[in-house]
Formats: C-alpha cells, structure tokens, sequence
C-alpha cells in the first residue's frame, strides 16, 4: 500500500475563505483536532502577514500533539533582497517549527509582472532562499506556485524552478493549481511529465477547485505517483475553495489502497468535518460526499426497500467507514419500506400489510403535500406514529390561544403578551407571558400553564426555530413551515408546523416540542422500571 501524507492547510489556505475568520484559540482547537485525526501535517499560517499566525506558533508549543507536525508558511525572499536579511524568511525561522514551507514562482508571466524581475533571478531567490532555510529544519517543502499554468506555458522553466529546489534540499515538490483552472487529465500528464523528468524527487499535490475538479485532480496526481496531498477540511479556502481532505481521504483510503492516517482513524473523519465547521460557524454543507448529514439518506420507497435488504444497492460505502450513518427519510415520495424501517428505528415491528402501515403512509403524504416536512422534524414523526398506534397519552389540550403583539410610538421595541387556556386531565390552566416576539411569549405562556403539572419541563430549553415561506404565490398569505429544535441534558429534537398564520405553526412545533419532551420521559421511566424488574 502507498503512504500518501496528509498536508492540511485549514488554519491557512482555508482561512483565506471569504467567510471564514479564524482567531489564534479557534486554531489551536482545530489543530489539536486534526492531530487527533492523524493528519501528518498541519500548516498553522503566515507569520509575517498576520498576529494570529504569530500567536499560534507560540501557543501551539504548549500542546503535545501526538501525531502532527507543524508546518509553517512562507515565501521565498524580495527580489531586492537576499535570503539573511528577508524579514519573511526570518518570520519564518523565528516561528521554530520543524517544518518550513516555502512557496515561488514558476510561471513566467508572474515571475516578469508580480515579482517583477527576470526568470534567471528568480531561479536564484528559489534557490537562495531555500539554502537558507534548510539547515534549520527538519523537513522543507517547496510549493511550485502556478506550477499547471506556468507548464503550460514554458514547461522547460517550470521544470528548472523545481530543480532548483530540488538541488537546494526541498524534501518534497508541491505542484500547485493555485488557479484551479487544470483539469484532472491535465493534471495527471504533467505530473506523470515532472515524475520523468526528476526521477528522483518526491511530488505533492496542491489543488483549488475553480473547476470542481480539484478532489478529482489531487486522486490523479497521487495515481501519477505524488506522495503528499494538501488541502483542507471540508473544502474552505479562497474563491471555490481547496481540495477537500473529506472526499480525499476517503477516497485515497478506501478505494486507491493508499495509507493516509493511522489505522483506526478514518471513522473520525465525519465528526472532525462538523467540529472544524462549527469552530468556524459555518453551516455543514448536508450534500457533502462522505461526512454530509445527507451523504447516507434515502428518501425514495424504492431506494429504502432496496437498501433495507442490501446497503449496497445504494451505498457506495458502508457509512460507519467514515463515522457516518445510514438515513431513512419520511416524505410524500416515501413508501411502506420508509415507514417500516422508520417503525422499527423507534422500537415497533410492523409487517408490510398492517393497516396502521397503510393509515400512517396516507396521513404523512396528506400533511406533506400541505407543507409538513418529516424527513427534518423526525421527532414529530415519532409522535405521530405513536398517536397512530393508539401508544400516545393526551399530555394536556388547547382550549384556545391569544396573542398580542403591539408597538407605541414613544417605544423603542414592540412588545408581546400571549394567552393560553388549557386542559390538563380535568383541570383548566389559564394563564398569561410576555415574551421577545409573539413567538417567545407564546412559548412562555405554554410553559407556565404546564410547570406546574409537568416539573421536567424546565429541563427543555429552545436550541433553533427556523421559519420557511412555501409558496410565494399569495404573497404575505402564503404557508409557512416552521421547525423548532429543542433539547434537554439527554437529547435534542426537531418539531414542525405549517399554516398560513406563522403564530399557528410555530403553536404546532410548540406543542408538538412540549409532547415529546413529555412522551420521552415517560418513555425513560418505564425503561428504568422494566430493567430494575
């Protein structure tokens, strides 16, 4: 098997996205989370170009890392300088780190118009600056800046710039599409060309995805012969991003018989791709191969029938590889597979012909055809199934609601009151909140009327509410579906509601939120009664 190595440039290349803005603890916990990935190398920045990178490399000194090695970032020296009194280059030393990577030119036309100075010269500051460098570290990496284009274009050279980077101890060269604008097969040519040509050097990837190709450009070089991939977590990076380390791993792992992280490892890749996303608050992209919320889920009844009785059928890998997991949805395209993978997830063996089957698939088609979303609010879900198969007790019933929203003109904010009537067992609750919004009041008054009876429900906390216009056709009279996430210390779960009155479906969500928080307790209680039995 080839041991490809793994060079993650998040806290860097990544960090260059236009919406991603990382500070020097955002990229310690990211780097103390790629280590427990098993990520071979981990660039932590630029150090000249910014006081985080600054801070990083002396704070990640105080953290073991088990299994990474820090690499830092910089370029080779001003052309009106020499490589000892270069203000970059000894950034780049002070931050002490066994790896330097130095990136050049290599590409005539920026050689001439960005450095500004003539193609022998700047042979010398490859070479000059890379000498220089080397006696001080362990590792030394050279990244051919525009390496595909500039090929292209003068490919004599493009291949001297490496050689002179080889010559001046580069232990590997980095071929870079830093425009993202090479296709994969151009990509495997040239590399396979470089590889002739230096014989004896070691070859890295470095691809942006301009084109969308650049996951599919990094596997090319690899089967071209590179050893060393970099890209970042979840594809980030300037413009359409960089190679994403989610797909490629995955890929060089499971289907190219590469070795990238430690055995044992790959499962984390799932969790690791969510944590670097929330770190930086950004949405995981839920369509992302391998680690996406949505990469293992079938909705349609003919996929959930099939994969019920073989993964294969639908999965090009089995989800726990990459510590992902099997979904089935619930939708109006499902069919009695869905429900009766879906009954059996929440404990209830039905066969195929039941008629609680054949009641549950047209009521969920019915309500879905009107708005309701199933394959998001599982939780509503669940409840319906158990409403449906007689398993749900009545927690308390709306009598009537009332809502106030109002604004006066010497106020700065509106401000709401609501007003709820309950009926909990033979017992009439009548009560009143105010709230931030109509929304929250609402919430408030339900609470307050149900505290009483239902103490755990103080243990529930709101973690989301999302709002959605479904049809813009009737402008502000349109339906609106809307979902609430809660959660308490044992879970977190999604609700749903739809109506052309936004206060009626969040009331939906609500009450539905409130129900199972209820349902499930009770749920926990009889377990517990059952195991001490």
């Amino acid at each position: 098997m080839n041991n490809i190595s793994i060079y993650d440039t998040t806290l860097r290349d990544g960090a260059q996205s236009e919406d991603l803005h990382l500070s020097t603890e955002d990229k310690i916990r990211i780097a103390r989370k790629l280590d427990e990935l098993g990520i071979a190398y981990i660039e932590g920045g630029w150090p000249v170009s910014n006081p985080t990178d600054l801070h990083f490399f002396k704070d990640i000194k105080n953290y073991d890392l088990k299994i990474a090695r820090v690499a830092c970032f910089g370029s080779t020296h001003n052309p009106k300088s020499t490589p000892d009194k270069d203000p970059n280059l000894k950034a780049v030393l002070q931050a002490r780190t066994e790896v330097v990577t130095l990136f050049g030119k290599t590409w005539d036309i920026h050689v001439q118009e960005a450095l500004r100075t003539t193609l022998e010269h700047n042979l010398e500051i490859i070479a000059g600056s890379l000498a220089h460098v080397r006696p001080e570290v362990r590792e030394l990496f050279f990244d051919a800046e525009h390496f595909f284009d500039g090929f292209k274009a003068r490919p004599e050279y493009a291949l001297q710039c490496l050689r002179k980077a080889w010559e001046a101890g580069a232990d590997v060269l980095v071929l870079c599409d830093t425009n993202g604008g090479c296709l994969p097969q151009e990509i495997g040519e040239i590399t396979s060309r470089v590889q002739e040509a230096l014989p004896g050097a070691k070859l890295g990837i470095h691809t942006h995805n301009d084109s969308e190709t650049a996951v599919a450009s990094s596997l090319i070089a690899v089967s071209k012969g590179a050893v060393q991939v970099q890209g970042t977590i979840n594809g980030y990076g300037e413009r359409c991003g960089n190679a994403n380390l989610c797909s490629v791993i995955p890929n060089l792992e499971l289907k190219m018989g590469c070795t990238c992280l430690p055995e044992g490892h790959l499962p984390l890749i799932t969790s690791t791709a969510h944590f670097v996303s929330e770190v930086a608050n950004l949405k995981p992209f839920p369509r992302q191969p391998f680690v996406g919320n949505s990469a293992f889920a079938h909705k349609g009844g003919i996929h959930v029938s099939a994969v019920t009785r073989n993964p294969m059928t639908y999965e090009h890998i089995q989800p726990e590889l990459v510590g992902n997991k099997q979904r089935i949805l619930l939708s109006d395209l499902a069919g009695r597979s869905n429900i009766l993978f879906k009954a059996k997830q929440f404990g209830f063996h039905l066969e195929k012909d039941d008629p609680f089957v054949s009641e549950l698939l047209a009521e969920i088609k019915q309500r879905e055809s009107t708005g309701y979303e199933y394959a998001a609010a599982e939780a509503s879900f669940e409840l319906l199934l158990n409403q449906t198969l007689g398993r749900m007790r009545r927690y308390f019933s709306l009598l009537s609601f009332r809502v106030i929203d109002a604004r006066h003109e010497d106020q700065a904010q509106p401000w709401a009151e609501a007003t709820v009537m309950l009926k909990v067992g033979g017992v009439v609750e009548h009560t009143a909140a105010a709230g931030q919004g109509p929304v929250n009041a609402l919430d408030h008054a339900l609470r307050k009327a149900l505290e009483r009876f239902y103490p755990n429900l103080k243990e529930m906390r709101l973690v989301d509410f999302k709002v959605r216009v479904l049809s813009g056709r009737s402008g502000t009279a349109s339906h609106v579906r809307v979902l609430i996430e809660s959660g308490d210390s044992h879970s977190s779960w999604i609700t749903v509601g739809v109506s052309h009155n936004i206060i009626e479906a969040s009331w939906q969500a609500l009450e539905d939120s409130m129900n199972y928080k209820l349902f499930k307790d009770d749920q926990r209680k009889l377990d517990q009664i059952t195991a001490e039995k």
